[in-house]
């Protein structure tokens, strides 16, 4: 009572990035509970982990084990976001099946005024979107151990994306401070199924459409730069007066900084230039978005 603050709380991990690489997985898992703080305006504090393996007693899953805390360890440091507490799962087997490594990040953050907090939610028709952070992959976006990969083309393969942590602090530190001067109207992390999924979601939540625009140099191979699971990125959705103003901030900054489309309609599409590439009704993709599971439970 008597405060405008808040807290924000996140909990992420993607075991398939750890299998891949147990280092990159933990210091990524670390970084995605930073980001997802971030996203809501909120100052990342401190962490908790949860560590859950197969047997120690087997080289590989201690070997497992000691790189995803190698990997946890270097994100907090770049993050200044301490570990305060956690609890280690050893033995989960089925069969002698292992799960796959799964460092679970709880973290919690500091709002310091909830009536400036961001929402994932599109939530005004004309609002630029604006994509915060790049990928190094020359194919415009990093597909290894993605979403994409493994659900639409039935391959798991490939390194995990990098973690840049500098970038995640300053990328994350420049979104904070426009949320905290009012200057977003919506906001989201981009990770599990790139950056369409997280659009999607966007829309989803706020029963707006989007345009969303391919570059030019991705427009023969799209699928790396909608799916790619690059890290250290963010979709922004601005008033279109202050994109301008945004961009040079970013650019003083060193913070790539992109507009990628705009908010309005009743469908998400996908455009390269005049030509419409995809589109699919928000209100079609929140109905299978929220069937899948009672479909599952009664199958």
């Amino acid at each position: 009572p008597g405060t405008r603050r808040g807290l924000a709380m996140s909990v992420d991990c993607t075991p398939r990035y750890c299998a891949a690489d147990p280092r990159v997985g933990g210091a990524q898992a670390v970084a995605e509970s930073w980001r997802n703080l971030t996203a809501v305006g909120a100052r990342p504090l401190a962490i908790t982990d949860n560590m859950n393996f197969g047997s120690p007693e087997r080289p590989e899953i201690m070997g497992q084990f000691v790189d995803c805390i190698e990997g946890i360890r270097e994100a907090c440091l770049s993050l200044d976001y301490p570990v305060v507490s956690g609890n280690v799962s050893f033995y989960n087997e089925t069969n002698g099946q292992a799960v796959l490594p799964t460092p679970a990040i709880g973290g919690v953050g500091l709002v310091e005024d909830v009536g400036r907090m961001a929402a994932i939610a599109f939530r005004r028709p004309g609002d630029s979107l604006l994509l915060v952070g790049d990928s190094a992959d020359p194919a415009g976006g990093h597909l290894g151990c993605s979403l994409y990969l493994r659900e639409i083309l039935g391959r798991e393969e490939g390194p995990p994306p990098r973690v840049d942590l500098a970038a995640e602090r300053r990328n994350g530190d420049f979104v904070r401070g426009l949320i905290e001067a009012g200057r977003v109207n919506a906001c989201h992390d981009v990770s599990d199924g790139g950056l369409l999924v997280a659009v999607a979601e966007m829309a989803m939540a706020g029963g707006l459409g989007a345009t969303v625009e391919l570059p030019a140099a991705c427009a023969e191979a799209p699928h790396a730069w909608l799916f790619g699971e690059d890290q250290g990125r963010y979709i922004l959705a601005v008033q279109a007066g202050l994109r301008g103003e945004i961009l040079d901030a970013a650019a003083a900054v060193g913070v790539p900084v992109r507009c990628i489309g705009t908010v309005g309609g009743a469908a998400l599409t996908v455009v390269a230039g005049s030509t419409i590439c995809g589109a699919a009704a928000v209100a079609e993709l929140k109905r299978m978005h929220e069937a899948w599971f009672p479909a599952f439970m009664d199958a």
